[in-house]
């Protein structure tokens, strides 16, 4: 396997979970979690354009958004579109694009990290 498509230590991601062995419940709480810090990243970086996370992971808040709005509606619950963006944002997409879009994707670069 190579380096991109490993996990810690070279072993695959599906190797750990096996080991784990969460139970159903426990699955969908880290889930869950994991979901909620992803949001709340996005929201602290608003100097991270949309336009930059579809060029460099293949998927924006909007994409984040409509998942959550399909996830909810395969569940029966009315959930709008705009709620749904609203939910990822932190706000109303309107408010959002109006203080934060720039409409210019920033050059690649390395991450800092």
């Amino acid at each position: 396997m190579d380096e991109a498509n490993s996990g810690v230590g070279g072993k695959s991601s599906s190797a750990y979970l096996s080991v784990m062995k969460p139970d159903a419940k426990t699955q969908t709480e880290l889930d869950a979690a994991a979901f909620r810090r992803l949001v709340e990243h996005l929201r602290q970086r608003s100097d991270v354009q949309n336009l930059d996370l579809m060029n460099l992971a293949g998927f924006c808040r909007n994409c984040l958004s409509n998942w959550y709005e399909e996830a909810a509606k395969a569940k029966g619950l009315d959930v709008s579109r705009a709620e749904a963006r609203e939910h990822v944002y932190g706000m109303p997409q309107d408010e959002w694009k109006a203080k934060y879009q720039t409409g210019d994707a920033k050059p690649l670069t390395k991450p800092a990290h």
